[in-house]
């Protein structure tokens, strides 16, 4: 079977560790292609289905909201999004992405792929653990009213409790680039730094966590498809 994972920066897996190498790993008997694009608001994975469907996959595994969640609940962060991801405003609202990942869900459902859908986890902070939360809600409830099966990754990875931490900035999101450009890894020094459980950053997997996250999720795929 020919399974494509459509996503952002947690499927790419440049950045920090890699859950779709993992599932590669353990399904060796499945060709993995990854289409995961750092940074990507839930209209550019939209645009991006027509070029999912030309590798013709059997399946597809879709995370999103990541990138969604974080401009909603930081402002300052969405001059990035506005310029990069081509939002208007520079953040989405709940129910237009909601509209837009199940238009997503249905185009890759009308192309007789199996649509596998999953939640992302989060663990910067409170607030943006909230709005997550309202990302996800629209993420089950698009599967959902599509018979789709979903696979929560925060039930496996996200802590009880939280600390608060300071409102994520333009420069967080620049710095990511720049870590990505040259190639920086010291994600275990940066993990202990911040007390954070599965990433480094509240965001991003460990590649320690990406491993076990993708084990998991094989297990799961493998039961599902």
């Amino acid at each position: 079977m020919k399974i494509a994972f459509l996503g952002a920066s947690l499927t790419e897996g440049v950045y920090g560790g890699s859950y779709v190498r993992a599932v590669a790993a353990a399904l060796p008997q499945h060709t993995i292609i990854n289409r995961g694009i750092g940074g990507n608001t839930v209209n550019k994975l939209r645009e991006r289905v027509e070029s999912v469907l030309e590798d013709v996959p059997d399946a597809c595994f879709v995370l999103s909201g990541s990138n969604d969640a974080l401009a909603y609940a930081f402002p300052a962060t969405r001059p990035y999004y506005k310029s990069q991801q081509d939002l208007p405003s520079g953040y989405i609202e709940p129910d237009d992405y909601g509209t837009i990942f199940r238009d997503l869900l249905t185009e890759l459902s009308l192309n007789h792929v199996l649509v596998l859908v999953g939640l992302p986890p989060m663990e910067y902070n409170p607030a943006s653990v909230a709005a997550m939360g309202l990302f996800n809600a629209k993420n089950r409830e698009a599967a959902e009213s599509l018979n789709l099966p979903i696979f929560d990754f925060g039930a496996y990875l996200n802590p009880p409790t939280l600390p608060e931490r300071p409102p994520l900035s333009l420069q967080t999101v620049f710095q990511i680039g720049d870590r990505v450009k040259v190639g920086w890894d010291d994600y275990a020094a940066e993990q202990a730094r911040g007390g954070y459980t599965y990433s480094f950053d509240g965001i991003h997997f460990t590649p320690t966590a990406a491993e076990r996250a993708g084990q998991v999720l094989a297990a799961w795929i493998q039961k599902t498809v």
